[in-house]
C-alpha cells in the first residue's frame, strides 16, 4: 500500500485535530504503525516523555513508545486545550488525563502535554510533542494579567 493510501486509512487526511485524535487514540490502542504515521518524516522530530531526555528522530521516538506499549497501552485522554495556528503550524497545549493501576484499581494521573504540528506535503503531521507531570489531582491552570519579571 502507497503511503498516502495507507495514511488516508488512518484517517491523516485531516487537520492538526484529527491527528491529534488519531495520537491519542494509537495510544490507548497501543498502535505503534499508527502512531507512528502521526509523525512528520524529518529527523528532527522530538518527544520528550514525563521526566524522560529529549529523543529525537524517528526511530528513537518510534523505540520509546514501542518499549512503553510493552507493558500495555497508554489510557490518555487529551483534555482543556488550548490551540494555536499560524500559517502552516499549529500549538495545542493540553492536560492529559492518564488512566493508571493503582492499589484499589484504576486512578487518573496528569499529565501537561504540548503538541506540535507542521502542515507538510503528506498533510498535517506531529513535529514535538512535550510532556509534563502533573499533579496528583486535576490540574488547576493558572492564568490572568501578565506581571512583570524585571
Amino acid at each position: 500500500m502507497e503511503k498516502k493510501s495507507k495514511l488516508h486509512a488512518l484517517n491523516l487526511d485531516g487537520d492538526a485535530d484529527d491527528v491529534e485524535a488519531a495520537f491519542y487514540e494509537a495510544l490507548q490502542n497501543a498502535d505503534i504503525d499508527k502512531l507512528m504515521a502521526c509523525w512528520a518524516d524529518e529527523d528532527e522530530i522530538v518527544c520528550v516523555h514525563p521526566g524522560g531526555p529529549r529523543v529525537v528522530g524517528p526511530a528513537a521516538i518510534r523505540a520509546t513508545f514501542e518499549n512503553m506499549f510493552g507493558n500495555g497501552s497508554i489510557r490518555a485522554w487529551p483534555q482543556q486545550a488550548r490551540k494555536t495556528q499560524a500559517m502552516g503550524s499549529a500549538v495545542h497545549n493540553v492536560l492529559e488525563r492518564v488512566e493508571v493501576m493503582g492499589p484499589q484499581g484504576p486512578v487518573n494521573a496528569w499529565v501537561i502535554a504540548t503538541n506540535v504540528y507542521h502542515r507538510t506535503a503528506h498533510g498535517w503531521r506531529l513535529v514535538a510533542h512535550h510532556a509534563s507531570p502533573g499533579t496528583a489531582s486535576e490540574i488547576q491552570e493558572v492564568s490572568g494579567a501578565p506581571q512583570l519579571l524585571h
